[in-house]
């Protein structure tokens, strides 16, 4: 949409609900709805609610659900006209982005930037009464969410994110929109499939990786979190410098941290090894903790024979990005090391 179009789009989607509000006669009736859903305010529970019109939290309860069937009837025999532009705007979006999809991402493509919660609520309560349309109502496991009417009811989008959930939580590390569409079936596009994992409060994403919010590849929520995203993504060793460089760069809802902050989390978490001066690696990678003699003693170990010196730099260099006098010089001092043969070496424990 363009820029004139979204901000048409806002303007259509407030005039359309206050349109919805005069219909309702009774001054009361409106204030439970537009509380309820938090039209013009914060939404306010049923107690709130009870509490500042002098009635029973049952009662306000009763009455809202009366109220949104008034307006759900009207709605569908045409009674609401204000309603329509809306609702076509709703439904071409929607057609567009798989047919589902969380209310938070509609009302932002809608009016073109991050919706506010009356925005958000303006969507949710056109989605909550028209015919065309079926609302997916928030709670523990879901986003509020809204889909085609033709597509299925709330039971049939909250299996499919399930379902969804269910595929990732099996295959257990994150997956790429692409890959998750083809591990699934009865889907029709990749972007449902994205739609749909959206609703999901159980899921998380990171550059269109998807996975439980749990794994902090997809949800980094500490720095040592995202040092390991932006490890794993750049796929070699690197100094903490350019690490730091790069979370604040990132696409992380927090990345303002200190070059400092960085290295002190990176000599803290055991995931990270450090190489060389200042360069750390994922010991995923292959890589152990220890200095360079404790390498060497792990090389020599490992080979369970005597090594020339050219050799025993070339493995160790593989684990650590040292220079070669750093290595040659421990071989030397080091009384662990010893001579066996011109430039070859063995461990001193050997026979």
């Amino acid at each position: 949409m363009s820029e004139t179009a979204q901000k048409d789009a806002a303007a259509t989607l407030k005039s359309a609900v206050e349109s919805i509000l005069d219909t309702i006669e009774q001054e009361r009736e409106r204030e439970i709805i537009t509380r309820r859903f938090g039209l013009f305010d914060r939404k306010e529970t049923l107690e709130q609610i009870g509490e500042l019109l002098g009635i029973t939290r049952e009662r306000v309860r009763q009455l809202e659900k009366a109220i949104l069937i008034r307006l759900k009837i009207a709605a569908e025999d045409g009674k609401i006209p204000a309603i329509h532009e809306v609702e076509r705007m709703m439904i071409r979006d929607l057609s567009e982005n798989g047919r589902v999809g969380r209310i938070q991402d509609v009302a932002e493509r809608l009016v073109g930037a991050v919706p506010t919660a009356g925005t958000k609520a303006h969507v949710n309560f056109v989605a909550e009464l028209s015919p065309k349309l079926t609302a997916v109502n928030e709670n523990d496991n879901y986003h509020q969410g809204v889909t085609i009417a033709e597509y299925g009811d709330e039971k049939k989008v909250r299996s499919r994110v399930d379902d969804i959930l269910k595929t990732i939580k099996k295959h257990g590390e994150p997956l790429s929109i692409e890959d998750l569409y083809a591990k699934l079936e009865g889907y029709e596009t990749p972007s449902q499939v994205r739609a749909l994992a959206s609703i999901s409060k159980g899921l998380a994403h990171l550059k269109d990786m998807w996975g439980l919010i749990k794994w902090p590849t997809v949800n980094p929520k500490n720095i040592r979190d995202k040092i390991y995203v932006i490890l794993a993504e750049y796929g070699k060793p690197m100094h903490f410098s350019d690490i730091a460089g790069q979370i604040k760069g990132s696409e992380f809802k927090r990345k303002d941290v200190t070059t400092q902050a960085i290295h002190n989390e990176l000599i803290k978490d055991k995931r990270f090894v450090l190489i060389g001066r200042g360069i750390y690696a994922l010991d995923t990678w292959g890589y152990s903790k220890g200095t360079v003699s404790d390498i060497i003693s792990k090389v020599l170990r490992k080979a369970g024979e005597p090594l020339h010196r050219d050799e025993i730099v070339k493995r160790v260099l593989k684990s650590r990005q040292v220079k070669e006098t750093t290595i040659l010089l421990n071989l030397q001092s080091k009384s662990e090391f010893k001579r066996v043969a011109k430039a070859t070496y063995t461990l001193a424990e050997d026979k």
